[in-house]
């Protein structure tokens, strides 16, 4: 049987995180343990950790950091402490379905060359009420309504990240090929782990909704829904559609400027740590930033002159 870990990360999360481990702990699927490191709450999450520890103390292994991580080395000790063959990452203030173990597990017992596994998921509010909206987890569903053959590592090298912690599991063989996570303002570890994953061919997204992601002031990264109409996800489509080629200026300022941060941040690691993986996500980086100024000049040199010499 294999044994199933969730990595949690807490941090004053006293209002949310019993529904997220009530969610967890009701599973169709039962998990083995759940590790949770809290990054110095000052409210009441860990007399509320300590009740589910002295209630279900075979499944719950808590640690207190001696000081503040922050969210991505929080989740990599998290991670690391995990003895899973499997392991879900958790966020303290999402819900999940109660088959969301289930079919994960189901999906990695049936693909063997998958490393990381990816949802969609519902968007509910600070009532844990479920709103009508369009994600960015919907983006390979709408690609895939198109007849399109999606080539995840290009979306989350050149144009952005779907792959969403809240969403997330990897097997623990896998977990040696990204940590240490990169310590790089704007580089998550959601975002490391689908980069690594995705260009070994070793990632997979399941359309299906199996969490809900909760929206309130609070929460720490946003950017993720958009209104239920037809002109966002036309909006949608053509930001992650690869093949689609920028027409207005608005179009080349977006995705130069998209090229320009992601660059930042590999050049920002790589002065830091000679890693392999991100040397070649920056030289991805740098020849889709070399097509764009290609094509501006020979279709639009004015603008190729503007965003090659004044724009940054």
């Amino acid at each position: 049987m294999t044994k199933i870990s969730v990595a949690l990360c807490t941090y004053n999360g006293e209002k949310y995180i019993r529904e997220q481990i009530d969610s967890i702990l009701e599973q169709s699927l039962k998990v083995d343990e759940i590790v949770v490191c809290d990054d110095g709450s000052t409210d009441k999450t860990l007399s509320i950790l300590s009740e589910y520890e002295n209630k279900f103390p075979n499944i719950f292994k808590i640690h207190l950091n001696e000081k503040n991580l922050r969210s991505v080395k929080n989740f990599e000790k998290a991670i690391s402490l995990c003895s899973g063959e499997i392991i879900f990452l958790s966020d303290q203030d999402d819900v999940w379905e109660n088959n969301k173990v289930k079919i994960f597990s189901d999906f990695f017992e049936d693909n063997q060359n998958v490393d990381v596994i990816c949802s969609n998921g519902f968007i509910i509010d600070e009532n844990s009420l479920q709103q009508n909206l369009y994600t960015v987890w919907d983006v390979p569903n709408f690609l895939s309504e198109n007849k399109k053959e999606i080539d995840y590592f290009k979306i989350f090298a050149t144009i952005g990240n779907f792959a969403t912690g809240a969403s997330m599991a990897i097997r623990k063989s896998f977990i040696n090929k990204v940590l240490p996570f990169p310590t790089v303002e704007g580089l998550h570890h959601d975002e490391w782990i689908a980069l690594v994953s995705s260009e070994q061919k070793n990632f997979a997204f399941i359309n299906e909704k199996l969490f809900s992601y909760r929206i309130h002031s609070e929460q720490q990264v946003g950017g993720i829904c958009y209104s239920k109409d037809e002109v966002s996800k036309e909006k949608l489509i053509s930001r992650f559609d690869y093949d689609k080629a920028p027409k207005t200026f608005r179009d080349f300022k977006i995705k130069l400027r998209t090229l320009n941060d992601k660059e930042r941040k590999f050049t920002v690691y790589l002065e830091k740590d000679s890693n392999e993986n991100a040397k070649r996500f920056l030289k991805e980086v740098q020849n889709e930033k070399l097509a764009l100024y290609q094509k501006l000049k020979s279709e639009r040199f004015a603008l190729f002159l503007f965003f090659k010499y004044f724009y940054r």
